[in-house]
């Protein structure tokens, strides 16, 4: 994995794991902040077993894995938001992060397809 991919994902993953204990300890907001640190961190997993993936079409596959967990991670800021349980600077600070961190997943599966 691209050292600067893996450090977004970190950076995601770390801003939707500070999100969730937020939402869980302070607004006692479980559901849709436990689906969202699933699918967010769950993101950045996915792309590190890739180093481990069975040939190309596996590696394609996990990548596009994390994609779709992106996708989701980005449903579900917009119902928090939208539901007022996390304030604008948060939905924009983690909406941009997940949109950056989509924007290089599509890139690298561009270049995997290639």
């Amino acid at each position: 994995m691209d050292k600067n991919l893996g450090k977004k994902c970190r950076e995601f993953s770390l801003k939707v794991i500070k999100l969730h204990k937020q939402l869980a300890n302070i607004k006692k907001e479980t559901v849709m902040s436990e689906e969202l640190l699933r699918c967010g961190a769950g993101a950045g997993a996915e792309l590190s077993i890739t180093k481990f993936a069975m040939g190309k079409n596996d590696h394609i596959a996990k990548v596009y894995k994390a994609l779709q967990n992106c996708a989701e991670a980005q449903y579900w800021l917009d119902l928090l938001y939208e539901t007022d349980y996390i304030t604008e600077f948060e939905f924009n600070d983690t909406s941009k992060s997940c949109d950056e961190l989509i924007q290089m997943i599509i890139v690298l599966i561009k270049h995997l397809k290639t």
